[in-house]
């Protein structure tokens, strides 16, 4: 696995929202179900949902020869896998699995991305299927991020290798063992050049499991790679086949996302029940900066906060003080670092950053932390 498999491999969001529409059309129109057949997937980034809640993916993308997938009520089954590509490269594909948004093709009804503080589990249950003749990993995906994005590449990855099939390693390097829901891994940790990647490789292969994602998700925090404030993404489970892959399945697979009862509602570390948010700027031809203050006008502690707020057209922030700000234009989230991610009833917090310009100059109209609508002063 290199950088062009994590810039590429993800199902393009157009593609995959649209493939998903076709087939869902076609099934209405012909009365088909999945009681009926299964669904067969051969576009490269072709998609469909099962149970009403999971969207599963062909996600071909690092070779141009065929592949299929079989999509059955629970799971599905590779049933074409053709070609194969050098195994100290990216993989050829990930067909999967999940739960999530994934480059905005969101399956339904999730309730992701959602802050890692307001998590109370994440139990997952997963039954893979394997091969012989073939290179590849069962790679079981979690990826976080310090935004509740739903496109594009997250910031961390984390992988859970229930299986390895020749000379394939994961990202990094060996960082020693670890001891995660009861069982022991080898830990390699590393950074493919967009994302970081934590994997846990199991010594030998797992064929079921049920556990608790965010087992997982804490090891990734305590090895500061994630942060309590970040949002947790997708949860995905799959493989990355290198040659051949006929016949491998993920027989089923189940993932739930419970939110803890946190002061503030789900979705925030803890309060505010009320903020205020105050927006000065200095504005010169096609230039500005913002200096932004937060204000808790709650009763309650802020521990780790995002402050949303759309950007008029026509800004894109060149950089930015006290605060991680992302993406540069549009829709964007301001996350604290980690001087200044409390903020104690009555307290404040800011940030900045420097912009450009096109036509008239105007500020936001609206902000939220952490959820909450705040008032602008």
């Amino acid at each position: 696995m290199q950088s062009s498999r994590h810039q590429v491999r993800r199902a393009r969001a157009l593609c995959g929202a649209l493939l998903t529409t076709l087939v869902a059309l076609a099934a209405l129109l012909t009365g088909a179900s999945a009681s009926q057949a299964d669904t067969t997937i051969c576009e490269a980034f072709g998609s469909t949902t099962i149970q009403g809640r999971y969207v599963v993916q062909n996600n071909r993308w690092g070779t141009s020869a065929a592949q299929c997938i079989s999509v059955t009520g629970s799971g599905f089954r590779v049933t074409q896998a053709d070609g194969s590509v050098p195994t100290n490269g990216a993989p050829k594909s990930y067909p999967s699995v999940y739960n999530g948004c994934h480059y905005t093709n969101c399956s339904p009804g999730t309730n992701l991305p959602a802050r890692l503080s307001s998590i109370a589990s994440a139990p997952s249950g997963i039954s893979y299927s394997y091969v012989s003749g073939a290179a590849y990993d069962a790679a079981y995906d979690i990826w976080l991020d310090p935004t509740p994005r739903t496109d594009g590449v997250n910031r961390t990855e984390i992988m859970i290798w229930f299986n390895r099939v020749g000379s394939v390693q994961p990202v990094g390097s060996p960082v020693g063992s670890a001891t995660v829901g009861g069982r022991t891994w080898q830990v390699w940790s590393g950074n493919n050049g967009t994302n970081d990647v934590l994997s846990f490789v199991a010594p030998s292969a797992i064929d079921s499991w049920n556990f608790d994602v965010m087992d997982f998700v804490r090891q990734a925090v305590s090895r500061g790679l994630a942060q309590d404030s970040w949002y947790l993404t997708s949860i995905q489970a799959g493989f990355e086949p290198w040659q051949n892959g006929a016949g491998l399945a993920v027989n089923s697979f189940s993932s739930t996302v419970n939110l803890g009862s946190t002061p503030g509602g789900p979705g925030t570390p803890g309060g505010p029940a009320a903020c205020k948010v105050t927006y000065g700027t200095s504005v010169w031809q096609d230039g500005f900066t913002a200096d932004v203050a937060v204000t808790n006008t709650g009763s309650s502690p802020v521990n780790g906060w995002n402050l949303a707020f759309t950007l008029p057209s026509g800004q894109r922030i060149t950089n930015a003080w006290n605060a991680g700000v992302s993406p540069s234009s549009g829709s964007v989230t301001a996350t604290n670092v980690g001087h200044n991610a409390s903020i104690a009833p009555g307290g404040q917090v800011s940030f900045g950053f420097q912009g450009t310009y096109s036509g008239s100059f105007a500020k936001p109209a609206a902000f939220s932390l952490n959820g909450t609508a705040c008032a602008a002063a």
